[in-house]
């Protein structure tokens, strides 16, 4: 599988914003976008004049940048939220969402997406009582999602209340950080998702 070896913080600024994949980093003054906030390379200060297609793409890259999905998943996602009744935007975000990697990270379990997909591979995280090793497993109203009962010993989750704390957990999950558990109580809505995204315009690139 292709793997992205350069520095995560370059893709931040190719961007445009933070997409937090350094985890603490990205909120203490050494995020390189806070020092940098324009495109990596010789001629990233210049301004230069972005056709739609562009502004299209450039949304859809950091989307799929900030979930760590290869263009092959991520089209997959669209293509289940087109088949989906309801607006097709929404429905992909809710699915993004919905992954188990992201759930994890969601609860304060992990400083990044990146960290908690590894932590899921490894085994250690269940879903009601299960371990589950697949980061794209989709979680459902009802589910219980927990640091494996041998795992709660790592340094990491014991750090995950501070984390949760300086975070805050979205409204759609009830987290019990003294157990290393969260209940997903509701499926994620739009308003429940603050970063700055613009749907409509990934839906408009694959609609071309």
């Amino acid at each position: 599988m292709a793997r992205y070896t350069e520095s995560k913080c370059r893709i931040c600024r190719r961007e445009g914003t933070k997409v937090f994949l350094k985890g603490d980093r990205c909120y203490t003054d050494k995020c390189a976008y806070e020092r940098r906030a324009y495109p990596p390379g010789e001629h990233g200060r210049a301004r230069k004049k972005s056709s739609d297609y562009a502004i299209q793409l450039r949304e859809k890259q950091k989307v799929r940048r900030m979930y760590g999905l290869l263009e092959g998943q991520f089209r997959k996602y669209f293509e289940m939220a087109d088949s989906r009744k309801g607006a097709t935007g929404e429905n992909l975000l809710e699915l993004l969402e919905r992954r188990l990697d992201n759930v994890v990270y969601r609860l304060g379990f992990s400083n990044s997406r990146a960290q908690a997909r590894q932590l899921v591979r490894h085994g250690h995280i269940t879903v009601n009582g299960r371990r589950v090793n697949i980061p794209s497993f989709i979680v459902r109203v009802g589910d219980v999602v927990a640091v494996a009962e041998k795992s709660k010993k790592i340094i990491l989750f014991q750090e995950a209340q501070e984390v949760l704390a300086r975070r805050g957990a979205p409204g759609w999950v009830e987290v019990d950080g003294t157990e290393f558990k969260g209940a997903i109580k509701a499926l994620p809505v739009r308003d429940d998702i603050t970063f700055p995204i613009n749907e409509q315009l990934i839906v408009e690139l694959y609609s071309k």
